[in-house]
Parts: C-alpha cells; sequence; structure tokens
C-alpha cells in the first residue's frame, strides 16, 4: 500500500472538526496487480443480505416502484418500495417483484375454464405474465385441465369470452419435486414457456418459467431470495398503523424494511425495530437515518441489522437549511462505518451520490452500499413520464419532505403529517434522462471496479480492511484542485457517452 508520507489516513482526514464532504477529498492510487475483472464488488448489505453490487435505490416516490426494484434487483442490487400510497399498493409492488422471476414459483395464479379472456388481461395488467394454467374449480385445489398463454388469446376482440374455448388441453408437466436443473432440461427439449408441476392428483403445487430460465443467463448477478425469488425491500414510519402495513408486506416475502425516518434516533423507531425483531426475526431491519456516533449504538442495541446514514445531503433536500441539524455526508459516513464494523452492522450511504466517484467514495469511507434517489430517477425504470425542455429530455424528482410529497404521506418520515403549520424540507426537482437502468447500472458498476483496482484493492472488503489499517491513503482537496480535478480550460467539450444514454 502506498507509504506513509503519502496522503494521510482517513482517521486524520476526519479528525479535524470540520465537517468533509465527497468532493473534499480523494483517494490516492497503489499498485495493480490484477485486471479490473478480477475486482469483486458483492457486499452484505444487511447483517444476513448480501448482494453482488452494493446499490440500493431510494424508497422515494419519484425512484422506487416495482419496475425499478425488479431490475435493481436483477442487475444485482435491491430496490426499496416506497410508502407514499396505500398498503395495496404497496403490496402490489412488493409483489410483483417476488413474482416477477423464480426457479420454482410456489404459489402460481390458477384460473378456471369459466372465466374470461378479461381475467388474464387483468392479471397480465397486475403482474406482468398471461400463461395460466387452467384447474377445474379454478383453484390449486383442482386438477389442471390445460393452460392458455397470449398466443391463445392475443387476436381475440371478444375478452367476454370463456376461456374453456382457448386453452391447450394436451399440457407438458412434470412431478412435483423435480429438481430445477431438471424441469429446465425439460423447458429446453420441449420449448415449452411455462412448465407446470403437479401432485399425484393431477394438482398444480408449483411452476417453472422458460423466461426465468432465459433470465437467469441474462441476469447473472441476481439478487434472490433461497427460493429464487428477487430480493425487495419496502419502507415503511415508526406510525403504530404501519405494524398492519408490514403484515401484509410479509405476506408477499418482503426481505428487508427500511424504517424510513430522517432522523432514526428516536424512541419511536426503537420500540419498532423491537417490535419487528420479535414479530419477524426472519426480517432485516435497516434503521436510520443517523449521522453521529450515538445515534449509532443506540439503533445497534435496539437490533437493527443496517444503519441508513445521512441526513440533508440529497440534491432535493433542504434540511440542514431549514432545522439547521444534519452533517457533512462524508463526515457522517466515515464516523457511522466506524461504530457498525464495531458491531458487524453494514452501513449505506444515503444521500450526496452524484457521480460514480462519490460512490466509490462512499464505500471507501466504510459503508457497505450506497443509497442513490436522484442518480436513478432519471432512468426509464423510475415512476414517471418523460418530458422535454427544450432539447432536454427530463423527468420529475422530488424529495419525500416536498410540499408535493408531504401532500401524498410522505410527512409521516418527519412526524408531521398532522402539524398545522408543515415545514417543508425539500423541495421538487427535475433531473435529465439516464436511459435504462439495465444499461446504467452495469456502467457504475464498472467505473466501481476500476476505482477499487487503481487503489489496488480486489474486493469491498480488502478496501475497508486497509482503511481500518490506515493503509487506505487520502489527500484533502482545495476548491482550486477541485476545479483541476474536472473538466477544465475548454473552449467547449462534448459529454463522454455513457452506456444507454443518447
Amino acid at each position: 500500500m502506498t507509504g506513509s508520507g503519502d496522503g494521510i489516513d482517513a482517521k486524520s482526514l476526519f479528525q479535524a472538526q470540520s465537517g468533509l464532504t465527497y468532493d473534499d477529498f480523494i483517494l490516492l492510487p497503489d499498485y495493480i496487480s490484477f485486471g479490473v475483472n478480477d475486482v469483486d464488488v458483492s457486499t452484505n448489505i444487511t447483517r444476513e443480505i448480501r448482494l453482488n453490487l452494493p446499490f440500493v435505490s431510494s424508497p422515494m416516490d419519484t425512484v422506487t416502484e416495482s419496475e425499478m426494484a425488479i431490475y435493481m434487483a436483477l442487475l444485482g442490487g435491491i430496490g426499496i418500495i416506497h410508502y407514499n400510497n396505500s398498503i395495496e399498493e404497496q403490496v402490489r409492488h412488493v409483489e410483483r417483484a417476488k413474482r416477477f422471476e423464480n426457479g420454482f414459483i410456489t404459489d402460481p395464479i390458477v384460473l378456471g375454464p369459466d372465466n374470461l379472456i378479461s381475467d388474464v388481461d387483468k392479471i397480465k395488467e397486475e403482474y406482468g405474465f398471461s400463461s395460466i394454467p387452467i384447474t377445474e374449480d379454478g383453484t390449486r385445489k383442482g386438477k389442471l385441465i390445460g393452460i392458455v398463454t397470449g398466443r391463445d388469446i392475443d387476436f381475440e376482440p371478444n375478452r367476454k369470452l370463456p376461456l374453456r374455448g382457448f386453452m391447450t388441453t394436451e399440457v407438458v408437466t412434470a412431478p412435483k419435486g423435480i429438481t430445477l436443473q431438471a424441469a429446465n432440461d425439460i423447458l429446453r427439449r420441449t420449448k415449452k414457456g411455462k412448465l407446470p408441476l403437479v401432485d399425484k392428483q393431477g394438482r398444480v403445487v408449483s411452476m417453472v418459467c422458460r423466461r426465468d430460465l432465459i433470465t437467469n443467463e441474462i441476469y447473472p448477478l441476481a439478487s434472490k431470495d433461497k427460493e429464487k425469488r428477487l430480493r425487495v425491500g419496502a419502507a415503511l414510519s415508526t406510525h403504530e398503523d404501519d405494524k398492519n402495513r408490514l403484515a401484509e408486506l410479509m405476506k408477499v416475502g418482503l426481505d428487508v424494511v427500511v424504517i424510513d425516518s430522517s432522523q432514526g434516533d428516536s424512541i419511536y423507531q426503537a420500540n419498532m425495530i423491537k417490535y419487528i425483531k420479535s414479530k419477524y426475526p426472519e426480517l432485516q431491519v435497516i434503521a436510520g437515518n443517523v449521522v453521529v456516533e450515538r445515534q449509532c449504538k443506540r439503533l445497534i442495541a435496539a437490533g437493527a441489522d443496517a444503519l441508513r446514514v445521512g441526513m440533508g445531503p440529497g440534491s432535493i433536500c433542504i434540511t440542514q437549511e431549514t432545522v439547521a441539524v444534519g452533517r457533512p455526508q462524508a463526515s457522517a459516513v466515515y464516523h457511522c462505518a466506524r461504530v457498525g464494523r464495531e458491531s458487524g452492522v453494514p452501513v449505506i450511504a444515503d444521500g450526496g451520490i452524484s457521480s460514480a466517484g462519490h460512490i466509490a467514495k462512499a464505500l471507501a469511507l466504510g459503508a457497505s452500499g450506497v443509497m442513490m434517489g436522484s442518480l436513478l430517477a432519471g432512468t426509464a425504470e423510475s415512476p414517471g413520464e418523460y418530458f422535454y425542455e427544450g432539447e432536454r429530455r427530463l423527468k420529475r424528482y422530488r424529495g419525500m419532505a416536498s410540499a408535493e410529497a408531504m401532500l401524498a404521506g410522505g410527512a409521516k418520515r418527519y412526524f408531521s403529517e398532522k402539524d398545522k403549520i408543515k415545514v417543508v424540507q425539500g423541495v421538487e426537482g427535475f433531473v435529465p434522462d439516464r436511459g435504462s437502468l439495465r444499461t446504467f447500472l452495469p456502467y457504475l458498476a464498472q467505473c466501481l471496479r476500476h476505482s477499487l483496482q487503481e487503489v489496488g484493492c480486489r474486493t469491498l472488503a480488502e478496501m475497508h480492511t486497509a482503511l481500518s489499517d490506515s493503509k487506505l491513503r487520502f489527500e484533502r482537496r482545495s476548491p482550486s484542485a477541485q476545479r483541476e480535478g474536472g473538466v477544465h480550460s475548454l473552449h467547449g467539450y462534448k459529454q463522454p457517452p455513457v452506456p444507454g444514454i443518447s
């Protein structure tokens, strides 16, 4: 590692009383002895959940709904569904993600011969698929008698006709208990789209999808649970009625919950953590937000499985201006991560990430993952429609404490939904088109791999060890050094291309 005469270690960097942001320092390089594609950026995002990429999408209503969560998980990260919606809507988003891609679909949707084509349309609209097993009585207790696919009904104009006239009755099936590999072999050999698995009575017990087989090949880094379903998280507040929200989310296989508070060091959050860990001990809990060590210690003592770090650094957040409380994000991440390491609790850097370089810096300071809002809000998978302002293609992006979001329910995050006078701590703005997440997230991951290679670390764990051992070296940057580190002294220039963005 870099000699002691070059730069300073993180402890020296942050021992001064002035707070630092990501742009205030830079990492110093080290010896490279491996290729960039040898770098492993997998990480534990909580005590128990490990991801292939350290990326988490923020639980904001202009960032993460089901489509974002699906592709975050397929690409190796995880998405957290926001709660600015009804319980039913949030459950539906989580369920869509959990159903999107499975090895075995253990709770397949079935219909009966008297159901209508329009019933299949509703399933496709809600869950994204249209191949449905048909049983005698329309339940999984009935014997399998056929299957309907999109090809059977796509060109029928009358959507009120019963399925019995369209279903295929010669169905390729496999017996209950077959291995996933054997089921996939049958799908390859028969070239069928879905393979129902049946018991000795001919009842459907599960399904295997050809789409899932193909998806497994396209997305090898996908984040999955032990049943091979995509991982997904959801946010909730500390309010008593959100216990009912959580109960419904657990019914559809929620993997991790984020207790979404702007200031997480409260008796309300501690009590909610204790309730969750006693009621659902298998559920991983991300607590926060926190920025100082004493906050971290109290939430860890309450049972948190990960900590979310950040108060006021987001691009649409005006908390520090409005209430004069918070902390510069680099300082917050470093100090909180130090406490987390002592207890084996990962921290997630939330906010202030506006470039690929900021991701590397957050992780270099000890974070195990980064939560992104504005960086992902302009992707095709985020909620909302694109619009044009002049020649620029944009999407709307708003803070959960903006006036608009608070009206939709975001005030729960700030304990202020019953206040007569609302204190707005966020704004609504616009972000540029970033193309599809399917190209943008791999680009960010590759930038991160290059960063680790440049400092001589093959893994995030190795970089965290170098941080602890004072072998990872840093240097403060003056304002003029920051200007020098960006594009300068040109009459004009062309922005370098990012995959997926024209």
